[in-house]
């Protein structure tokens, strides 16, 4: 299932995308506490699509590709590095990442997201994927001038956590195997990233078992997994997607702020 999240008419609703995009066939509830069929199904063209969760905490997991690591000439972590993105942060497929007024360097990251479905905690990688609810795209934008000041003194907000910084969707995946998905990104139709999940230090079990260790996990929390080599600049005026196979494009333009 690719479940959407969207508004039509001011309204919001989650529904599961048909094949070949054109439909949804609309839910009531959510996926975190039931979804139950309506009977009504929407046309894509008559809906905004959303970001696929609504205010997610979000975890990120830093240099967990080796191409990555070796690109920043760093050392293979010993412990997983591991930050969050406010909630506020998040973004829907089409929405505008601000570009911040004083921004001198402001990088994309394309991942794979883990969205989890159930509250979790001291999860064994074998169990990992009883308390996944699926899968989506998402940008990790870094502001690299403030995050390399910030990292100096062993912290990590606003070089990660600026409005706009995390887009997600544009769907919920929740049939997909995240082992070997290929991940490309691309900006304005160059294709700057090309990996496959495979290549995760820390595969997707791993992640959620980890985390799950030390803190409880609950429904609707976002876990952006890592970037490949091919992190770059952007620029107002740019547009960026991130592709992964089986879940889709989450694309987004870049815009100045406006103070």
């Amino acid at each position: 299932m690719r479940i959407v999240r969207y508004a039509v008419g001011g309204v919001r609703h989650y529904g599961e995308l048909e094949t070949g995009d054109a439909r949804i066939t609309r839910f009531e509830g959510d996926p975190f506490t039931g979804l139950a069929h309506t009977g009504n199904v929407d046309e894509v063209g008559d809906v905004v699509i959303l970001a696929p969760l609504e205010r997610p905490r979000i975890f990120g997991f830093a240099y967990n590709y080796a191409s990555h690591i070796d690109e920043t000439d760093r050392e293979v972590p010993e412990v997983p590095v591991c930050f969050m993105k406010p909630s506020t942060a998040v973004i829907g497929p089409d929405d505008s990442i601000v570009y911040p007024a004083d921004g001198e360097l402001i990088h994309f990251e394309g991942e794979l997201v883990v969205v989890i479905g159930k509250e979790a905690r001291h999860v064994k990688p074998s169990e990992a994927h009883e308390y996944i609810l699926g899968y989506t795209c998402g940008n990790d934008v870094s502001d690299r001038i403030v995050q390399r000041k910030e990292s100096k003194f062993g912290t990590l907000l606003i070089g990660k956590g600026q409005d706009t910084f995390a887009p997600l969707g544009p769907v919920i995946a929740t049939d997909i195997d995240p082992s070997a998905l290929l991940l490309t990104t691309r900006v304005n139709g160059a294709v700057m990233q090309t990996a496959t999940t495979a290549d995760l230090l820390l595969a997707v079990p791993e992640i959620v078992s980890y985390l799950s260790r030390y803190l409880t996990l609950l429904p609707g929390d976002a876990i952006m997994t890592g970037t490949p080599a091919g992190v770059g600049p952007i620029r107002p005026g740019d547009e960026v997607e991130v592709e992964i196979e089986g879940i889709g494009v989450l694309r987004n333009p870049v815009v100045v702020e406006v103070l």
